[in-house]
Parts: structure tokens; sequence; C-alpha cells
């Protein structure tokens, strides 16, 4: 079932990359308008849009899918509910296609919703206490996103039509709707703990919905509304939250332990990255370091899941050393994975990023977010040469138990996610710019992350290979690395109200208990004794009983 839909899903993602290049080269766009009935003034219909845009995301999104659920096969192999699995995967991936096709706010909601449900029903998969936890944090953020967007649609409605298209009027008022809509679903900085928290899903889900789809959903929306981003208020404020969102997580992720968070830490750098970009109004950056990453940190997430699967489910970084001598080949696509997040010259994440962080060295003024860019683009490189020293290299602890065989369905997509690494960067940096903004910049500024790399290589060699001393910073090490206190202040206040109302609740359970099945029960516990005497006891005792009654009344 697996490999069916995998390969399916395969054939459709060319399908789809065809019809880009087609689009592309005759320069169309393809709208298709349903229109369903008209209620007064408000005309309501239902639109398929194909532009470049949607159709090279689409392309992307289920090429990912796929190698995704071939991976699947072999990793829920012993799972008895792989099936269910398999189904919810499928109904997620047609849920981010419906938000990606439609510039109409009804089909909109309806991707959205369906991405939050089915991403809830994913990450409590595994049905521990961590994982209903976590579920319940990543939906109840979420609807703040879903609450958003239906507001939005109400003053949609007042206007009298549903569509982006004729959106610029009304953009000034609806623009704090979109904005926060954008932010929770992008785990931008108030609504950041929902995303490390989803890790308890499965590894494959991990891939599929913090790469390409979920996280990226939100940043879609932004970038179908990037004509926002034109007001210089919401310009200023998404710049803020982002470089601030950027510079908590690579400082979250260098001290993190759990294999699977300092991914998660990593994806929510990048997200504010593509945040820092589109509010400065390039959307066409944007949505480029967007396939791109989707690419990669898909192809890291199914290297990090082969790991924990190859270790028996041990997911601390300091237990899984020497992973090298083991995969020396899976090993070498993580290192691919790695250099593409920090932007090594030539590898495919290097395009976008490089592209992005030159943009703004030359037009940003503001000196605290160019220092904010250049130490997050530093900390990235470190983190990521953390993790290949923890995992790859060396570790800590020596893992004495491996699992000797890989399935080859979970190794072949992480060989074809590196090809798309390695080739799909220069090729969309081809077709989509040709005919970009020039950028000028001087000698220094153009080589500058080149320098700033082989700096942070130098600062890596020192402080882990040589010494290999841990830092210890007590209550500032905590601050920094529980997010500053996001995951505790995001659920703190709404526990302990409900605490307060659950205790009350509990009494009128008791009481309910009482008065109904549970008092029933004690009833008839107490007066079924002689029932059970009479039942249990010969013929000749009853007769007895009968013929003493019977004197008694005599």
């Amino acid at each position: 079932m697996f490999l069916k839909w995998g390969f399916f899903l395969l054939m459709n993602s060319l399908i789809m990359f065809m019809f880009f290049l087609y689009l592309m080269y005759f320069y169309k766009v393809i709208l298709v308008e349903f229109f369903l009935f008209d209620l007064m003034a408000l005309d309501v219909k239902v639109y398929l849009l194909l532009d470049w845009v949607s159709v090279s995301f689409m392309s992307v999104v289920l090429f990912i899918s796929s190698m995704v659920i071939v991976y699947s096969d072999s990793y829920m192999e012993t799972d008895k509910d792989k099936e269910f699995f398999c189904w919810m995967v499928l109904l997620f991936v047609f849920s981010m296609l419906l938000l990606i096709i439609s510039p109409n706010m009804i089909m909109i909601m309806l991707g959205w919703d369906g991405l939050g449900l089915v991403s809830y029903c994913l990450v409590i998969y595994y049905q521990s206490v961590n994982s209903y936890n976590s579920g319940m944090i990543t939906v109840l953020s979420n609807r703040v996103g879903d609450v958003t967007i239906l507001m939005s649609v109400i003053f949609l409605i007042n206007y009298g039509s549903m569509d982006m298209i004729n959106v610029r009027e009304m953009i000034s008022i609806c623009g704090v709707f979109i904005l926060t809509s954008g932010l929770t679903k992008s785990a931008q900085l108030p609504f950041s703990a929902w995303l490390p928290a989803a890790m308890a899903a499965p590894t494959p889900v991990s891939s599929l919905v913090h790469s390409s789809t979920l996280v990226t959903a939100g940043i879609h929306l932004l970038i179908r509304f990037s004509v926002l981003f034109e007001f210089k208020l919401y310009s200023n404020a998404l710049m803020i939250i982002a470089s601030m969102t950027l510079f908590m997580a690579e400082v979250g992720a260098n001290l993190e332990m759990d294999f699977k968070k300092i991914i998660a830490f990593s994806t929510l750098s990048q997200l504010g990255l593509i945040m820092l970009i589109l509010s400065v109004g390039k959307m066409e950056f944007a949505f480029f370091h967007l396939l791109m990453h989707a690419l990669f940190k898909s192809m890291l997430f199914l290297c990090a899941g082969l790991v924990i699967h190859s270790m028996m489910g041990v997911q601390d970084i300091r237990y899984l050393g020497s992973f090298f001598s083991f995969s020396p080949v899976i090993s070498g696509c993580m290192g691919l994975a790695s250099l593409s997040l920090f932007g090594f010259p030539f590898v495919g994440g290097f395009y976008s990023k490089d592209l992005i962080l030159e943009y703004i060295y030359m037009n940003s003024d503001n000196l605290i977010i160019i220092l904010m860019i250049i130490l997050s683009t530093s900390l990235t490189m470190l983190y990521c040469m953390r993790m290949l020293y923890y995992v790859i290299w060396k570790g800590v602890f020596c893992q004495s138990f491996f699992s000797k065989s890989v399935g080859l369905t979970m190794v072949i997509p992480i060989y074809f996610l590196s090809i798309m690494v390695v080739l799909a960067g220069k090729t969309l940096a081809w077709m989509v710019f040709s005919h970009d903004d020039l950028l000028v910049l001087s000698n220094i500024s153009k080589i500058f992350n080149m320098l700033l790399i082989i700096f942070t290589f130098y600062v890596f060699f020192i402080t882990y290979l040589i010494k290999m001393e841990g830092f210890i910073l007590k209550n500032i090490y905590y601050f920094l690395s529980s997010m500053w206190f996001l995951s505790f202040l995001s659920s703190f206040f709404f526990l302990n109200y409900f605490k307060i109302m659950s205790m009350n609740s509990e009494n009128d359970w008791h009481w309910l208990e009482e008065m109904g099945p549970g008092g029933v029960i004690l009833f008839f516990k107490k007066n079924s004794s002689l029932v059970v005497w009479l039942s249990n006891n010969y013929l000749s005792s009853l007769m007895v009983l009968f013929l003493s009654i019977m004197f008694f009344v005599m």
C-alpha cells in the first residue's frame, strides 16, 4: 500500500514539474472558477489558481510526500496501525494541496483546518502522555490562527468578496488577522512552543509536517498576501518578530540534547529567516528558500529517523556516537543536508540563503538586524557541526548496540532527496530568477558569508575538538535552552485556570457517580449476598428454610 501510493505521488510530482516548466516558458497563469451561489451582494465561488508559485510548491510537496510514504513502509513495519497511518498522511497531503491552489478564503479555510486537525491526530499517534500533551499544545496554538482566519473571512464577507485578488482596499484592517494566522502556523515568537513539542510524532511525520507542509502553510498564506508588507507597520512588526525568532531558535539549537528537537529548532530558525526576507518585501526570495528548505530539511529528518531507528529509538545525541562506522553513505547524506542548511557554497541551500543574506546586507540600514543575522548565521554553522560531531564522529557515551539491517525502502528516499538537494538549487535559481534585481555589493560583503563559515569552524574546532568543556551558566542556560520560557508561559496560565475548573467538575463527577452507577452497584452488592447464598445451597437447605419459615408463621 505504501509503495503504491508513494509511486502515485511521485508521478504526480513529475507531472506538476512539467506543468511548471510549461507555465514558466509561456508566462501563463491558469485560473479555474466555479460559481456556487450568491447570497445578496456576496458571490460564493471556488477557485483553482495554477501559477508558477502554486505548481512548483505542489511539485515539491508531492515529491517529499512520496519519499516519506515509501520510507514509512520500513519505518512503521512493526506497527499494527500502519494502514491508518498511511491514510492520515495522505489526508494531510490533500489538505496541503487544497491550501496551495486556492486564492479564495473559503478553500484556504478548508485546507487550513484540515491541516490543524490531521496534524493533531498524527502528533498523538503513539498515544503516550507526552504525545497527548504535545498534541494539545500543537492544536491549541494553531486554533489561534484558525480563529483569526475566520475573523478575516467575516471582514471579507463585509466587502462582498472572498477572493485575495481585490483585497488591497481592506488589507489595512484585516492585515492583523492574516499576520497572526501566518505567525501561529509558522511558529513565530509568541507561538513557538508547539514546534519542538510536536516532535513526539513519528519521524516520517516530522519530516513531512515540519519541513514542507504545516509550518510552510503560514508562509504560503503571507506570500499570497504579500501586498500586506507595503504597509510599514506590518513590515516592521514582522521584521522584529522574525529576527527574534531566528536568534532564539539558533541559541536553543546549540544547547539542546534531543536529536529531533535540534532539527526542529533549525526549522524554526529557517522559518524566521524566510519571514525576515518576506517582511522586506521580496516574495520570490522567500518562496525560493521555502522550496530549498523543504527539500534539505525533510532529508535531514529522514536521516535522523534512520539513526534513531538503528539505535533502538534513542534520541539523546550524547548516546548516538560513531554512526559513521555503521553507515558511511547515510552519514554523508546527513552531512550534505547540514552543508545545505548553513549555506556552504554550491550546495542546495546556498543559492537561496546567500541571496537572502546579500539582499539584507545591501538594503537593510538597521544595524541590530544585520548583527542578529550575522550572529544567527554563525550559530547555524555551529549547531550543524555540533550535531555532526555528536552523532556521526565522536559522541560522549559509546553506544554498543546497532540494528544491523536497514530496509531498502528507508535508504532509497534519502538518496533521491540528496540528488534533488544537489540539483534543485541551481536549476530553480536559473528558472525563477532569470531577470531579477541587481545586487550591488562590495567584495568584502560578497565573500563575507564564506569568511563567517571559516571563522565559525575555527570557533567550533577550539570549543569542541580541542577542549570539549561544557559551559555552565545555570539559570541563564535554563532560560536560553527553554526557548525563553515560552513552553512554560504558553501553558502555565491556561493550566492554572483549568486546574481550578477541573477540581470543581471533579467534585460534580463524584456526586454523579455516588447517585448514579456507583450507588446502584453498591446497593446491589449489599443486597445480593442473600441471593448468592440461596443459589449456592442445595435443595434440602431450601426445604429446611421453607419449613422453618412456615413453622414461625403458624
